[in-house]
Order: C-alpha cells, then structure tokens, then sequence
C-alpha cells in the first residue's frame, strides 16, 4: 500500500481497511503526493497536524478538509499561504 499511495495519493480513496486510513506512515505518503489525500484518511489523522501540514504543503487547499481545530492553526495557514500565496 505504501508504494501504491507514493505514486498516487488519492488510491486512499479505494482502500477499505481502516487500520490503514489509520496508519500513519501511508497517510503522511498520500498526502505528500496528493494533498487532497487527506480527506480519505482516518478522522483521528485529519487532525495530526504533521499530515496537515503535510498536505497543505502538497496542496494548499487540503486544510478545507482538515477538521475545525486545525483549520484555523497559525501554523497550518501559514504554510498554506506560503505554499500558494
């Protein structure tokens, strides 16, 4: 799975096992190549701020799927503009 989700992110969206949503190591490699990765991850990981920041740094839009907590993180937002002013 985890080479799977390095050449494409979004497969998270085809996979079934929520002990993988749940695996940090595959979320964080979506949503490196895919920021929009981050809305098929487990909801316990949409608001681990490392994969938020990690894919907002992939795609600056991702924080929309970010749960509330994070959507207004200093930290996150940040990146996001810095990533796509």
């Amino acid at each position: 799975m985890l080479a799977a989700v390095c050449e494409n992110g979004c497969v998270l969206s085809f996979v079934e096992s929520e002990e993988l949503k749940k695996d940090k190591e595959v979320v964080l490699a979506a949503v490196r190549q895919d920021g929009d990765a981050l809305k098929y991850a487990s909801k316990e990981l949409q608001k681990d701020k490392e994969v938020v920041l990690a894919a907002v740094w992939q795609h600056c839009r991702a924080p929309n799927d970010a749960l509330e907590e994070l959507k207004s993180d200093k930290d996150v937002l940040l990146a996001a503009v810095r990533q796509n002013g």
